[in-house]
């Protein structure tokens, strides 16, 4: 499969939007990625272009977003790139989305505390009894009853 798999790092732009949805758990958040360069001439730090992307995160990863995450906060978000154009109003957009794979807080910037998310319990018991994997020890009783089963099944 060809995919365009990029790491960005950037700011939380926009509040984290989560949505139940009947595929399961959905949220995105805009993240605005700012190009620095040095200088020379007036021997500082310069901005450059801001780029900006929406983020699409699912499942857990969309509720630990959700539930992580805030406008202004230094974050890594590595995903699938995925540019689109589309024609609104008679006029030409270009959006660049990324569908997140992993989301995290840019420590060199901050600090940040991991907590792990909770899993939840299965309470209903399987539908099979695990099968008894143990092999009965050989002994020459077994052996024989083993070969009179072989033929009684052939």
């Amino acid at each position: 499969m060809n995919e365009t798999v990029i790491c960005v790092v950037g700011n939380v732009a926009t509040a984290p939007v989560y949505r139940d949805l009947a595929s399961g758990p959905s949220a995105r958040f805009r993240l605005a990625v700012t190009a620095r360069y040095w200088d020379r001439e007036k021997n500082v730090w310069t901005d450059g272009h801001t780029n900006f992307f929406t983020v699409w995160a699912n499942r857990q990863l969309a509720v630990n977003a959700a539930a992580s995450l805030s406008v202004g906060e230094p974050v890594m978000v590595q995903g699938r790139l995925k540019v689109r154009t589309d024609v609104r109003d008679g006029q030409n957009w270009t959006s660049a989305d990324i569908d997140a794979v992993a989301i995290g807080h840019d420590l060199s910037r901050g600090t940040s505390v991991f907590r792990r998310a909770g899993r939840a319990e299965t309470t209903t018991p399987p539908d099979r009894p695990e099968p008894n994997w143990e092999t009965p020890p050989v002994t020459s009783d077994s052996t024989e009853q083993r070969a009179d089963a072989e033929l009684a099944v052939t």
